[in-house]
């Protein structure tokens, strides 16, 4: 895999359909690889803008289907990965190139640390609440000593505060910008401010991924995720707020799946 803006991506790319969203058949060692080649080579100091990289899961596929300005937002994407066991499971039974795992943001934060470290590739937090941003860049510290964290901040900003926000992070130049703001908050930051986001990297758009890192919020036995059930682990952790959600967009999003996978 190599990262590149989407519209200079060759067709024979190996992607997989899904909801008009072009997924990227590639493994997390194979996108931790990308992001850090791509912060080490001449093409990023060239670039005008960062490379924008997004995930979905089952909760976007239908977001997306039935709100086209936040499919926009992910259309806009120079990569996107997949973050749902489901989706991952379909696509081999319906896709020309099918996912060969799936890419959680919270499995491919460590992987791609871990080769950070290794190469001088540095990371900029910003999301969460302060004390779990804090918590998360002091987790991630003393798990990869020799990674460099040029700057973090908390996910608490007015639209007026953004623009210094981004100004700040453009001058420090981190290779990654993790963005942890939910979708599609997250989204609409990046679509918004890659232009000015120039001089940074890669720009990873990054869900509840430093609740995980801090511990604030536990994940789901690896043989639930394995069989695409966590998101039934995070009903059980948080059913008021997900019950309704999953009641409705999990049915709806394998609709859409098994109607648009090629």
């Amino acid at each position: 895999m190599r990262l590149r803006p989407r519209s200079d991506a060759p067709n024979g790319d190996p992607i997989a359909l899904i909801g008009n969203l072009p997924i990227d058949a590639v493994d997390i060692e194979e996108t931790a690889r990308a992001f850090v080649n791509y912060c080490r080579s001449d093409e990023r100091r060239r670039a005008a803008r960062p490379i924008y990289s997004t995930s979905v899961n089952g909760q976007v596929i239908s977001l997306c289907a039935f709100d086209q300005e936040v499919a926009r937002l992910f259309e806009a994407a120079d990569s996107i990965n997949a973050d749902g066991q489901p989706i991952v499971t379909l696509s081999r039974l319906l896709c020309r190139h099918p996912l060969p795992a799936r890419v959680a943001t919270s499995d491919l934060f460590p992987a791609v640390a871990r080769l950070a470290a290794e190469n001088d590739v540095s990371f900029y937090m910003l999301g969460g609440a302060e004390a779990v941003n804090r918590a998360a860049v002091e987790r991630t510290l003393a798990a990869y000593p020799g990674l460099r964290i040029v700057g973090r901040r908390n996910g608490y900003f007015t639209r007026e505060e953004e623009p210094a926000i981004v100004a700040k992070i453009a001058s420090l130049a981190p290779d990654i910008l993790w963005v942890a703001l939910g979708a599609p908050l997250e989204q609409q930051f990046c679509v918004r401010n890659l232009r000015a986001l120039r001089g940074v990297g890669v720009v990873k758009t990054s869900g509840g991924l430093f609740d995980f890192v801090a511990l604030a919020k536990p994940r789901a036995p690896q043989w639930m995720q394995r069989l695409g059930f966590e998101w039934l682990f995070r009903l059980g952790l948080e059913p008021r707020r997900l019950f309704l959600r999953y009641l409705i967009t999990n049915p709806h999003a394998l609709y859409v799946l098994a109607r648009s996978m090629r």
